[in-house]
C-alpha cells in the first residue's frame, strides 16, 4: 500500500557496505539495456557526464552502448544520455552547466536521464534553475522523492525502476498504490445509515451552491450512509431542487444537523463573508467530530486548537496565503510540512502530486490521477470523499491519502471535457475489492 521514495541520504545509506564499482556496473548496465529496449531503432548517442558515481555510470551505460554497436556522437545524436548530476546535487546549476542542460533541452532528440535528470533535487523535487527534460529516467533501487513531486515530476518523464541488489529500507517518505483503499471500511450487514458514516457539509452561499452539492453527492458515493447540508436560508430552494438524498437545513439548523454527524466538511461554497467565516470558526472550536476544512474555510483561517482530527485540503494558491509564501509550487514538499506543523493538524497539498502531511510524520505521495482533475469542482469532490472516509472511522492522515487516491483512480474511467460531477459514478467503482 506504500512504496518507499528515498531522499539522497536514504539511498547511500543503502549503500553502504556495497563494492561501490559493482554498484556502478550494474546501474550502468541497466540504464544501457532500457534505452536499448526504449529506443530499438537508435544507433547514436550522446553522453554528458559528470565526475561523480553519477557520471560513471553513464560512462559505464555508454561503453555497453558502443559494445552493441552504437556511435557516439558529439550532436544529432539518436538518443541523448543525461550523467551530468546524481542524487546528491542541491542547488542551482552554475552557468556552464546550466548551459548544457539547455542544449540537451534543445537538442530534439530524447534524453534519458540516469538515476535523476540533472538540476532536479532528489530528496525534495525542487528545480531551483534549469534542469534536463528527460523522455525517459531510469533510477536505481528505489524512486526518489524528486521523481514522485512536482515540479522535478514533471521533467522526469516515463521512470523505470532498475534493480541494483540492494536491500529494501524504510524511508521517512512514501507514495500510495490503489491498495491503500483496501482500509476504507465498507458497508455491512450490521450496518445502518448512520454507522456507515454520517457526513454534514457546510457552505453553499448564493451562487456557490454547485461545490456544497457535488461534495455531497461525493460523500455519498464514497459509501457514506447518511449525508446532511447545511446552507444560507436563501439558498435552501436551488439545494433542495439539485440534491435528492441528503437531508437539507440552513446555517441557523447547523448545530442540530451536526448532532447526527460523524464527520463534518465545511468550505464548499462557503463564500468568503464575515458571517461565514464567524461560523466556519465556530464549528471547528466546537464540534467533537472530525472535520475536513476546504475551499472559503481556508480563507483567512488562522492556526487554532482542536482536539478532534482535522484535515485541510488546499491547493497551491491557499496554501501560499495561510504561509505568506508567494511561491509554494517551487518547494512544494517544504511548504506542506510547516503548513501541518504550523496547524497542528493533517494538511493535504492537491495536485497532480497530491502530497499529505501530517506533524512529526513523513510525506504521502498519491500520484494516480489524470490531467481530467484539471477541471473546477474536483476539489469539492475530493473534501466529500475525505469527510465520507473520517466517518468511517478513518484516522486523518490515511483519510486524506485514500480520499486522494479514491479520487485520482475515479478520473482514469474520464476522457477529454470531463467536469466533476462525472467524477461521482466512477467513485463508487473505485472501492470494489
Amino acid at each position: 500500500m506504500l512504496e518507499p521514495l528515498y531522499t539522497a541520504e536514504e539511498l547511500k545509506a543503502a549503500e553502504e557496505g556495497h563494492d561501490v564499482d559493482e554498484l556502478m556496473e550494474r546501474a550502468g548496465a541497466a540504464v544501457a539495456e532500457h534505452v536499448l529496449a526504449r529506443f530499438p531503432e537508435a544507433r547514436s548517442f550522446e553522453l554528458h557526464a559528470g565526475g561523480g558515481a553519477n557520471g560513471g555510470d553513464g560512462r559505464i551505460a555508454a561503453r555497453i552502448l558502443a559494445e552493441r554497436g552504437w556511435t557516439q556522437v558529439d550532436d544529432e545524436a539518436d538518443v541523448v544520455v543525461d550523467a551530468l548530476f546524481g542524487t546528491g546535487f542541491r542547488g542551482a546549476p552554475r552557468e556552464d552547466a546550466a548551459a548544457l542542460i539547455e542544449r540537451m533541452n534543445r537538442s530534439g532528440a530524447p534524453v534519458v536521464a540516469v538515476d535523476v535528470p540533472s538540476g532536479v533535487d532528489a530528496s525534495t523535487g525542487e528545480v531551483p534553475g534549469a534542469a534536463v527534460e528527460a523522455e525517459l529516467t531510469v533510477t536505481f533501487h528505489g524512486p526518489k522523492v524528486g521523481l514522485a513531486v512536482a515540479p522535478g515530476r514533471f521533467h522526469a518523464g516515463e521512470v523505470v525502476v532498475a534493480d541494483i541488489g540492494l536491500e529494501p529500507r524504510e524511508t521517512e517518505h512514501a507514495r500510495v498504490t490503489p491498495d491503500v483503499l483496501q482500509l476504507v471500511p465498507r458497508k455491512g450487514e450490521r450496518d445502518n445509515k448512520y454507522t456507515a458514516g454520517s457526513v454534514l457539509v457546510v457552505g453553499g452561499a448564493p451562487g456557490l451552491t454547485g461545490a456544497l452539492c457535488l461534495a455531497a453527492q461525493a460523500a455519498f458515493r464514497a459509501d457514506a450512509g447518511y449525508v446532511a447540508v447545511a446552507v444560507p436560508r436563501e439558498s435552501l430552494p436551488v439545494v433542495e431542487a439539485k440534491l435528492l438524498e441528503p437531508v437539507k437545513g440552513t446555517w441557523d439548523e447547523v448545530d442540530r444537523l451536526a448532532a447526527k454527524a460523524k464527520a463534518v466538511a465545511i468550505g464548499p461554497g462557503l463564500g468568503r463573508t464575515p458571517e461565514a467565516r464567524a461560523l466556519a470558526d465556530r464549528l471547528l472550536a466546537e464540534l467533537d467530530v472530525p472535520a475536513v476544512v476546504d475551499a472559503d474555510a481556508l480563507f483567512g483561517l488562522e492556526p487554532f486548537e482542536r482536539g478532534a482530527p482535522t484535515v485541510l485540503t488546499p491547493h497551491s494558491g491557499e496554501l501560499a496565503r495561510l504561509l505568506g509564501d508567494e511561491d509554494v509550487d517551487a518547494h512544494r514538499l517544504a511548504a506542506v510540512r510547516e503548513a501541518a506543523e504550523r496547524y497542528g493538524c493533517v494538511v493535504l497539498l492537491k495536485g497532480a502530486d497530491s502530497l499529505v502531511a501530517a506533524p512529526g510524520e513523513g510525506v504521502l505521495v498519491s500520484d494516480l490521477g489524470t490531467p481530467a482533475l484539471a477541471t473546477a469542482g474536483t476539489g469539492d469532490v475530493l473534501t466529500g470523499v475525505i469527510a465520507a472516509f473520517l466517518a468511517k472511522g478513518l484516522e486523518p492522515r490515511l483519510a486524506a491519502v485514500a480520499g486522494a487516491a479514491a479520487t485520482q483512480l475515479a478520473s482514469r474511467r474520464l476522457g477529454r471535457g470531463a467536469v466533476a460531477g462525472d467524477l461521482l459514478d466512477p467513485l463508487s467503482a473505485t472501492l470494489e475489492p
